[in-house]
């Protein structure tokens, strides 16, 4: 039986939400992101696009190309908000929902058209909803399998929608550049080009031998197999993640440990306040450091115990800073946390702690009375929004707060991995 799969992608999500809650940003070129010299484009609006305004770009070059544009300050936990109500439309349509970021999922809707119809309908039933009860624009792709699904959605952008049928696979894809499929970055195109390789029916011609003397054997099975338009991974849901974690480049470089260890210990309190929302612990414990001249290097660290307690985490993490060589010659641009090892936990309800504790049971009450502390925060943050309550030590103005010119260039959402 042919599997009918479905990829979802909100168009210019950032962008479109801060449009469609201020009118009079609509149809102006609106962009999204760090407003510093070192802040980077989230997302811009398609009015902003033909300027050769792109997500990820400087935002120094983004204000160069359009100087005209918004810039908008990320407002991560409403567009989270608002991405729980788009799965809240998908999850109506199919039970097999996989979500790839806030704004994207695959759907399997095998088998679902008796009850809502074929692949074409229930994509045509996502759009209309998207935009009847969100006022979002969703393009959609339809296909057997799911890069070519992917594919698809991204063709007829904005409020696409692009049917591939199994018939018709080949060749959607033949005319294509190689640059479409999953797996072909810059160096792969440029080998791939340097053999005359330059669509994907291309690639479906030569074959794996060709190919593997060009970009390895591995690599040339994997291309081959999806330029014939095989694809044999399902739709999962519910996956787990495997990591989460926070990042931030700063408005100027960094040498101060204690100043990083501000920003490491709000990273871990952005990364633990995720966890607890999503009923997991962590174990492992990266800190990431990324100096002026670009070189990247991660500290790590395992616990005994797995926690979401960010006072506990943001400790570990200023011990893993402080064996960081060089920061005070070098300089720093960027740091960030992440936490792996996750495990599922059952939330136990609040009980009263006893005084004079064994030392190992008063290390666990401790980490118990951290996450305790963040349960409350988060229903705080929930109730009033973000910055409702802050640690001391990250008020401005306070004893060794940040100053204006260390704050970060662009606060990120917590990755998922």
């Amino acid at each position: 039986m042919e599997r009918t799969i479905l990829h979802v992608d909100l168009d210019a999500f950032y962008a479109s939400v801060e449009q469609r809650d201020d009118p009079s940003l609509r149809g102006r070129p609106v962009i999204v992101g760090g407003r510093s010299r070192r802040g980077v484009v989230c997302a811009a609006s398609y009015e902003a696009r033909p300027f050769g305004v792109r997500s990820a770009m400087p935002m120094v070059t983004a204000l160069e190309r359009c100087p005209d544009a918004v810039v908008l300050a990320p407002r991560m936990a409403h567009y989270a908000a608002v991405s729980s109500q788009f799965f809240g439309i998908l999850e109506t349509m199919s039970p097999l929902v996989e979500g790839l970021s806030l704004d994207e999922a695959f759907l399997d809707v095998t088998g679902e058209e008796r009850l809502l119809g074929d692949g074409p309908t229930i994509a045509r039933r996502i759009k209309h909803s998207v935009r009847a009860e969100l006022g979002l624009v969703a393009s959609v792709g339809v296909a057997p399998v799911k890069h070519v699904a992917k594919i698809a959605s991204d063709l007829d952008k904005p409020d696409g929608l692009r049917v591939v049928r199994p018939n018709e696979v080949t060749s959607f894809l033949a005319g294509l550049p190689v640059s479409r499929l999953w797996g072909v970055g810059k160096v792969t195109g440029e080998a791939l080009a340097r053999a005359g390789l330059h669509t994907i029916g291309d690639l479906a011609r030569v074959g794996e031998r060709v190919l593997a003397a060009r970009v390895g054997g591995d690599a040339a099975a994997h291309l081959a197999a999806l330029a014939r338009g095989e694809d044999a991974r399902a739709v999962q849901p519910d996956r787990a993640p495997v990591s989460l974690g926070s990042e931030d480049t700063f408005e100027r470089d960094l040498r101060d440990r204690e100043l990083l260890w501000e920003m490491l210990l709000m990273q871990a309190d952005t990364v633990c306040a995720r966890l607890r929302g999503e009923s997991l612990r962590a174990r492992t414990v990266t800190v990431k450091i990324k100096f002026a001249d670009f070189e990247l290097i991660t500290r790590r660290m395992t616990l005994a115990r797995p926690t979401a307690d960010g006072r506990e985490v943001g400790r570990i993490a200023r011990e893993l800073l402080m064996q960081v060589p060089g920061i005070e010659q070098r300089g720093v641009r960027l740091t960030g946390v992440s936490l792996s090892g996750l495990t599922g936990v059952e939330v136990a309800p609040p009980r009263q702690l006893a005084l004079g504790l064994p030392a190992d049971k008063a290390a666990e009450a401790a980490v118990a009375r951290g996450e305790a502390l963040g349960d409350a925060l988060d229903r705080i943050t929930q109730r009033f929004g973000d910055g409702a309550l802050r640690r001391a030590i990250h008020v401005r103005g306070a004893g060794g707060a940040l100053d204006d010119d260390a704050a970060p260039a662009q606060p990120k959402e917590p990755r998922r991995r």
